[in-house]
C-alpha cells in the first residue's frame, strides 16, 4: 500500500494474521436491535503497508457508524471510511505529501487508480454479517465476519476483535491483521499481478488494526 522508492526501515512484511476473504455475504439483519453512534474523534483505523525495503503506516478516520445490540452482544452495524483522510503517520514534509498524494490518487496524471482514487471513490464501507463468540483467547472475545467494500468491490473478511460492552458504551477493538488488496482491484506494483517487477514490487497485504468506540443515542 506503498509508493516505491520512500522506504527507509528495514521491514518487509506487516504485522498481523491473514483475514479470512471470501465472497460478499449477506448483512446482518438487526430489528429489533438498539443503535449505538460510532464516535469518528475516538475511532480510527491504523494500516500499515510494505515493500521488501521497508515499511509505511499511517491513520484512516470513519465518517460515521452504527454498532447494533441486542441483549448486551453485538448482532450487527457498518461504518463509512472516509479514504479522503488517508494520513501517513512516520514521514514528514514533501515525503509525507507525496504518499499520501500517490495512495490517494492525486499526485500525477495517470496515477489515479494505483491506490484509492478518492476523487472517484472518496469512501469505503464495512457491513456486519455475523458475530461469533471466541473462547479462551487472550486478545480476543469474538470474530467479526463483515463486507468491506473499496472502489465498488465488496468482499467478505472476519477477523478477531474485542468487544467491551456496557449499557451506554461499546468499545471494539481489533489485534494487527491483514488483507490481499488485490482482492479488491488494488493492483499496482503488485508481484502477483506483474511478473516483471524482479525487486521494485509494493507487497499486497496491507496491515490493518480498528479500533472503533459508540454510544447509545
Amino acid at each position: 500500500m506503498l509508493i516505491i522508492g520512500t522506504f527507509g526501515a528495514c521491514k518487509n512484511d506487516v504485522k498481523g494474521d491473514k483475514a479470512s476473504v471470501s465472497e460478499k455475504g449477506t448483512v446482518a439483519e438487526t430489528s429489533g436491535a438498539t443503535s449505538y453512534n460510532v464516535n469518528k474523534a475516538a475511532s480510527k483505523i491504523s494500516w500499515e503497508g510494505s515493500k521488501p525495503t521497508g515499511a509505511h503506516e499511517g491513520i484512516i478516520s470513519l465518517s460515521n457508524g452504527t454498532i447494533e445490540m441486542e441483549k448486551g452482544e453485538v448482532v450487527g452495524g457498518s461504518f463509512t471510511i472516509d479514504m479522503n483522510s488517508i494520513t501517513c503517520t512516520d514521514l514528514e514534509g514533501d515525503s509525507k505529501a507525496g504518499l499520501e498524494a500517490h495512495l490517494k490518487g492525486m499526485r500525477d496524471e495517470g496515477e489515479e487508480d494505483h491506490f484509492f482514487n478518492v476523487a472517484k471513490y472518496p469512501t469505503a464501507k464495512f457491513d456486519i454479517t455475523k458475530v461469533a463468540k471466541l473462547a479462551n483467547d487472550e486478545n480476543a472475545t469474538h470474530l467479526i465476519y463483515g463486507n468491506l467494500t473499496m472502489k465498488d468491490k465488496s468482499n467478505q473478511i472476519g477477523f478477531k476483535a474485542k468487544i467491551d460492552a456496557s449499557e451506554n458504551k461499546v468499545m471494539v477493538s481489533t489485534p494487527n491483521f491483514k488483507i490481499d488488496r488485490t482482492k479488491w482491484g488494488i493492483n499496482y506494483a503488485s508481484k502477483s499481478v506483474f511478473d516483471d517487477l524482479k525487486e521494485k514490487f509494493v507487497n499486497d497485504d496491507i496491515g490493518l488494526a480498528i479500533s472503533l468506540e459508540a454510544s447509545k443515542s
